[in-house]
C-alpha cells in the first residue's frame, strides 16, 4: 500500500525540477524603476497587446535587460525610445505617433465602423422597402399555416 504514496511524492518532487529562478534583484531602484516606466511604452514584439513590462517572453527579458544597460551608461528616456524606434520601427511603441505611416493604425477601425454601419443602415433600408413577397417563408411558418389549415373544424 505504500508503494502509490512514494509514487505520488517522487512526482511531486518531481515539479520543483521546472521551477524557474527568482529574477535577480534591482542592483539599482531608480534605474529600475525608469526601466519600468520606459518598459510599459514599448510593445512587445513577440506577445499580443503586451509590453514588455508585462510580457515574460524571452526578447522583452532581453528589452528590458537592454533599457537597463542603456540608463546605466546615462542615456536619457527619449535616447532610448528613438533607438527602439529606429530599430525596430513604430510598431514597439505601445502609442504609436499620428503620422501619415500610421494612420490607418489610428483611424482604421473607426472608418471600419463607419462603412460596417452605413452598409448595414442601407441594406436595412432595402429590406423595408421590398414587398412580402419577394420574401421566402421560413419552414416554421408554412408549417403553422399549413396546419392551422388542415385541421378539422
Amino acid at each position: 500500500m505504500a508503494r502509490p504514496y512514494a509514487l505520488i511524492f517522487v512526482a511531486l518532487l518531481s515539479f520543483g525540477a521546472f521551477a524557474k529562478d527568482a529574477p535577480p534583484a534591482a542592483t539599482d531602484p531608480a534605474i529600475e524603476a525608469r526601466m519600468l516606466t520606459i518598459a510599459g511604452e514599448l510593445r512587445c514584439l513577440v506577445c499580443q497587446n503586451q509590453t514588455i513590462a508585462d510580457s515574460h517572453a524571452g526578447l522583452a527579458e532581453d528589452l528590458r535587460e537592454e533599457v537597463r544597460v542603456m540608463l546605466r551608461k546615462g542615456e536619457t528616456d527619449e535616447q532610448i525610445i528613438k533607438y527602439m524606434t529606429d530599430r525596430y520601427g513604430d510598431f514597439v511603441l505601445y502609442r504609436p505617433p499620428v503620422k501619415p505611416t500610421t494612420m490607418l493604425l489610428w483611424f482604421g477601425p473607426a472608418a471600419l465602423l463607419v462603412g460596417g454601419s452605413a452598409a448595414l443602415l442601407l441594406v436595412l433600408r432595402r429590406r423595408s422597402r421590398m414587398p412580402d413577397d419577394r420574401f421566402e417563408p421560413d419552414e416554421s411558418d408554412e408549417a403553422g399555416v399549413v396546419g392551422s389549415e388542415a385541421r378539422p373544424s
